[in-house]
């Protein structure tokens, strides 16, 4: 354990803002009554349900080390979560341009909300869910993706064009 942890560890038990095992109250509260929301947020975002469920947890675990700098709790997990979504669409697009010699069978789950959302590119997706879904405002989406609100609006109009096509099919 780091000194730095070690001091902030000693800091929260002091406060009594820990549970038996060291994790802020705050933060197990989150993970018991917004784990779920999470883990559908990722699923939506990945199409996996144990990818979703993975990222979800590293997000937890990313939060707790940084816990002594976190100023919104929910907001950065939500933002670790989405961020771990794309990391792992960065890793799916490097395996699938350079495919391994046996390739295997995947077992696929059938979800009809999961195809039709990707037939979208990935910003659109990804402003979509996070609209509809977490039904988030523009302007807070574009603070998540790092972008402008005008262009989150775009994106979702020219996502939903695309879905009704898609669905109409």
């Amino acid at each position: 354990m780091s000194e730095r942890t070690a001091e902030t560890g000693s800091r929260l038990e002091l406060a009594g803002c820990v549970d038996d095992d060291g994790w802020p109250i705050e933060l197990v509260d989150l993970f018991r009554s917004r784990r779920h929301e999470l883990t559908r947020l990722a699923y939506l975002l990945t199409g996996r349900a144990m990818v979703a469920e993975e990222i979800v947890q590293e997000a937890f675990i990313g939060t707790f080390r940084s816990w002594a700098s976190v100023q919104t709790p929910w907001r950065y997990l939500r933002t670790a979560v989405v961020n771990g979504c794309h990391s792992w669409g960065r890793r799916q697009s490097v395996v699938r341009a350079h495919p391994p010699d046996d390739p295997g069978h995947d077992q696929l789950e059938p979800d009809e909300l999961w195809d039709a959302l990707q037939t979208l590119e990935e910003d659109r997706r990804t402003a979509i869910v996070l609209r509809y879904y977490l039904d988030l405002p523009h302007a807070e989406i574009a603070e998540l993706l790092g972008c402008p609100a005008a262009t989150v609006r775009t994106s979702i109009h020219r996502g939903l064009k695309q879905l009704r096509k898609e669905i109409e099919l």
